[in-house]
């Protein structure tokens, strides 16, 4: 028996929509990793990108447990001497929303070109509105 490996011409990619009000981060992006880069499909092969674009509404009302709200740090660097700057949760909640769900993904996904690749089909809104109706994503179950 031979094992099917997919090529990049024989994938077909659907659209998703998640609704991150109410959900926990880490979860979420667990879901949304493995759906990026098409681990939830039968003919996944790890050297093809296999997943589905996955569009995210309400990252502002994304949940943490326990006190990771105060405690989370998001570090930035700016490459010059002491240009690192420190972020808690809440304060990147209030300004860049979007941002704290795509540092979990990126964190679960490979760091090599596919992985880069996969990334680009992730699309964060902070709102209930997205502009990618004309694709008609189905909700994904998270």
């Amino acid at each position: 028996m031979k094992t099917y490996m997919a090529k990049p011409a024989d994938v077909a990619q659907k659209w998703y929509v998640v609704d991150a009000a109410g959900k926990t981060l880490g979860r979420l992006a667990t879901v949304v990793a493995d759906t990026l880069r098409g681990k939830r499909k039968p003919t996944y092969t790890p050297h093809v990108d296999t997943g589905d674009f996955v569009i995210i509404v309400n990252a502002e009302k994304i949940h943490v447990t326990g006190r990771k709200a105060e405690q989370k740090e998001y570090d930035s660097y700016s490459g010059y001497s002491s240009g690192r700057r420190v972020r808690t949760f809440e304060e990147v909640q209030k300004k860049h929303p979007e941002r704290i769900i795509e540092h979990a993904v990126r964190g679960m996904i490979p760091r090599n070109t596919l992985g880069r690749a996969v990334f680009r089909k992730l699309k964060v809104y902070a709102g209930p509105n997205h502009p990618h109706e004309a694709q008609k994503p189905e909700p994904l179950e998270v």
